[in-house]
């Protein structure tokens, strides 16, 4: 049974990440590449004439089997005048190319720490009232689960756009995705009523769903912040209470 819930969420994962590709991806700048769906660390190796431990050592990467889409990789050596793009964006789809563009200069992310301060910074709201009965740690919470009663607001952390509102994610039920800008998404998941369409702009603080129990067995709002594409913590541009 263990197994079978923990297949789950990371099928629940894996769906996650196939919707965000849909929302669409800024350039890489040179030196560096995001992955695509089905690459593999020698795949990109080969491709960029590298070895796997230099871009292993390059990115800090602690599990060489386990990067993500989107996830945007050096792929020649630091100091040899490649930066990354300042544009981030979210997940590349399916089948793109792995285009360059000029771009102010940036240090890589630190695509191994997610949970560490990305290269821009963004500043959000609360998204629901209650109390946060899980937090954040990278591996097996991608995001917060805030608690509250059934039907308690769910508002847009931050302005944007909606680029998916829908119920096809298993292990997300009601799910919201809104786009920031290049760089920032936010997920709102487990809503009882979706009061948002996609393509639609909201603005931050602006009411967008009501909290329930779809595919989750308690009443609770799980919220993500991806920074192009990874998964941050959200407490960490969440103002105190």
């Amino acid at each position: 049974m263990l197994n079978t819930t923990r297949m789950m969420k990371r099928l629940a994962c894996a769906s996650l990440l196939a919707v965000l590709a849909a929302c669409g991806s800024a350039p890489v700048g040179p030196g560096f590449y995001r992955v695509e769906r089905g690459d593999t660390l020698s795949k990109i190796a080969r491709s960029n004439r590298q070895s796997v431990q230099s871009i292993v050592r390059w990115n800090n990467l602690t599990n060489p089997d386990s990067i993500e889409v989107g996830q945007v990789l050096r792929v020649t050596p630091p100091g040899n005048g490649a930066a990354a793009s300042s544009t981030g964006g979210a997940i590349r789809s399916s089948g793109a190319g792995s285009a360059s563009a000029s771009a102010a200069p940036r240090p890589a992310p630190a695509d191994n720490a997610p949970s560490s301060a990305p290269a821009s910074t963004i500043s959000l709201v609360w998204p629901a009232d209650g109390t946060v009965i899980r937090r954040f740690d990278g591996a097996n919470s991608k995001g917060i689960d805030i608690s509250a009663a059934a039907g308690t607001p769910v508002v847009a952390a931050a302005p944007g756009t909606v680029v998916y509102a829908g119920n096809g994610l298993r292990g997300y039920g009601n799910l919201l995705i809104i786009k920031h800008n290049a760089e920032y998404l936010t997920a709102y998941a487990h809503n009882r009523v979706l009061l948002v369409k996609e393509g639609q702009s909201v603005a931050r603080g602006e009411k967008i769903a009501e909290m329930g129990n779809t595919d989750t067995d308690r009443v609770m709002l799980h919220f993500e912040l991806r920074y192009q594409g990874r998964s941050i913590d959200p407490s960490r541009a969440l103002p105190a209470r």
